[in-house]
Order: structure tokens, then C-alpha cells, then sequence
């Protein structure tokens, strides 16, 4: 039965993490659940049960993220569907930011994704199924937005794996899906999740107004129900022929129109000069 499915979920102390684990167990899956703080989870669901991990990972560290998961494969004997979920946000110019700001973005991003990815997928690949769901964001589609160039490379770098991902283990039976969700009312917008940089330039303006937009006006008016996306990645799991690119959220929607329209427009007008360039 689908509900019968193992599902191992980073990030799921808080935001769409939590709101997927909840959801997952109220209707019978079973969760290993990863956080930076095992009692955080276990603040939340519980301590361990038939259906339930708590594991405390350290996504950078490759040791702790292959520990997890042979702890989760011990106790729940495998991993049908992983969930890429941790992360955090990061606004501020790219010439304000520095090199360690940045390098630690695509530590947690990108590279600790990836070691997820490199050390569960050999389960997958052995017994010939799995499903794979990679979050990125409308901000790995759209990067047109002053401030978020960092995390919007960062997800930009999602998109770009997993679809080599996907091509690697089709052979294999195991799915992949590049999730691009928009403003869902979550907490990631909060100090916690969403960080900027130790020093700011007064001359960046609108980078300034986006900071105090997110911070203030856009903090918990999100018009996207966390909910009804655990119930959408929940869905695309049970598909035949799942997605593997998902926009969650009319934004999210929205904005990929525009990208298409605006990358279109380019292509058409610019199509004299491109195709002028062979030998």
C-alpha cells in the first residue's frame, strides 16, 4: 500500500520539513524525520515509534548525513521517497556578501543536498525503486530579484542536478522531481531561516527594500498553504509518470510564465545573431 512507504525528510523541525512530517504521519507513512536537534523533533512528534525517526544531522558533515541514513534503513529496513528539503535564505547584493557568507549558502544549499542524495541513492538503486524530491524555489527559475542572488544560484544549482539526477537513474526505476514552491506561510522568512549580510551598503537600495519587504510586510502573509503542498508532494509520489518539474503555488506559477515569455522574446529577437554563429 502507498501509505506503507518510508519517507526520509531533511529540514522537518520547522516549515514546509514540519508540515510534510505531519502530514505523512497522519495518514499512516512512515517518517524519518532530520534535524540540526533531535529534540527539536522530538518537541514536535514525539519520540521514536513504529512510524517515526528522529535523527539529529549535520547536512555538511558526510559522516553524520551516512550515519542517518543507515540508522533510518535499520530501523525502517529502507527508504522509498527522499525529501531535499533543508535550507535557509540568504539576501543581501553580491558585492556585500562575502566569500564565507556565500560558500556557507551553498554548503548547506547545494553540497549538503548532494550528500543526502550520494548516500541514499545506493538504496534506491538496489532494490530498483525510489522517489526523489529535490526543494528548490520560484527563486531557482526566476533570479530577477535584487538581493536573492546567492540562494537563487543555490537553487538555481537544484534544478540544474536534478535533472542530471534524473537522467543517471531512470535505469533504475527511481523518480526524481525538482520542486520550485513560491511564498508559502511559513517561518522562513523569520531570523532563524532567512539571514543577511554581516555588512550591509547603504547604497543598495532596493536590496534594502526587499530586506524590509520580507522581513516585515511579506513575514506571515504568504499566500501559499504549506499543507496542501505536503498534500501536492504526497500526490506526485503516488503518480505513475511524476513530474520533473513542479511549481507549487500560483506565484510560483506565474513568475516560470514570465521567465518563458521573457527568454522566449529574447530567442525571437535575438535569433538572426544566434544562429549566425556557425562555421
Amino acid at each position: 500500500m502507498e501509505n506503507n512507504k518510508v519517507w526520509f525528510i531533511t529540514g522537518a523541525s520547522k516549515g514546509l520539513g514540519l508540515e510534510l512530517a505531519k502530514k505523512l504521519l497522519s495518514e499512516g507513512y512512515k517518517v524519518a524525520a532530520t534535524s540540526r536537534s533531535e529534540e527539536a523533533l522530538i518537541k514536535v512528534f514525539g519520540d521514536v515509534s513504529e512510524n517515526f525517526l528522529p535523527l539529529e544531522m549535520d547536512l555538511v558533515d558526510e559522516k553524520s548525513v551516512k550515519n542517518a541514513i543507515e540508522v533510518a534503513v535499520s530501523h525502517f529496513k529502507t527508504i522509498d521517497v527522499l525529501v531535499n528539503n533543508a535550507g535557509y535564505g540568504l539576501l543581501g547584493a553580491l558585492e556585500e556578501l562575502t566569500d564565507a557568507e556565500s560558500r556557507k549558502n551553498y554548503e548547506v544549499n547545494v553540497f549538503g543536498l548532494l550528500n543526502v542524495i550520494r548516500n541514499t541513492v545506493p538504496y534506491m538503486r538496489a532494490k530498483q525503486s525510489g522517489h526523489i524530491f529535490n526543494i528548490s524555489s520560484v527563486g531557482g527559475y526566476h533570479g530577477g530579484f535584487a538581493g536573492w542572488g546567492i540562494y537563487c544560484s543555490t537553487k538555481f544549482a537544484v534544478p540544474g542536478l536534478t535533472e542530471s539526477l534524473s537522467a543517471e537513474v531512470k535505469e533504475f526505476g527511481i523518480n526524481a522531481t525538482i520542486v520550485y514552491p513560491g511564498y508559502f506561510r511559513t517561518d522562513f522568512l523569520k531570523d532563524s531561516s532567512l539571514l543577511l549580510p554581516q555588512d550591509p551598503i547603504a547604497d543598495y537600495k532596493a536590496v534594502r527594500q526587499s530586506e524590509s519587504a520580507h522581513k516585515g510586510d511579506i513575514n506571515q502573509n504568504q499566500p501559499g498553504d504549506p499543507v496542501k503542498l505536503a498534500e501536492a508532494l504526497i500526490k506526485a509520489s503516488q503518480d505513475q509518470n511524476p513530474p520533473l518539474h513542479l511549481f507549487l503555488g500560483e506565484d510560483a506559477y506565474n513568475m516560470a510564465n514570465q521567465k518563458i515569455e521573457s527568454v522566449q522574446k529574447d530567442l525571437e529577437n535575438w535569433k538572426a545573431v544566434s544562429v549566425s554563429t556557425g562555421l
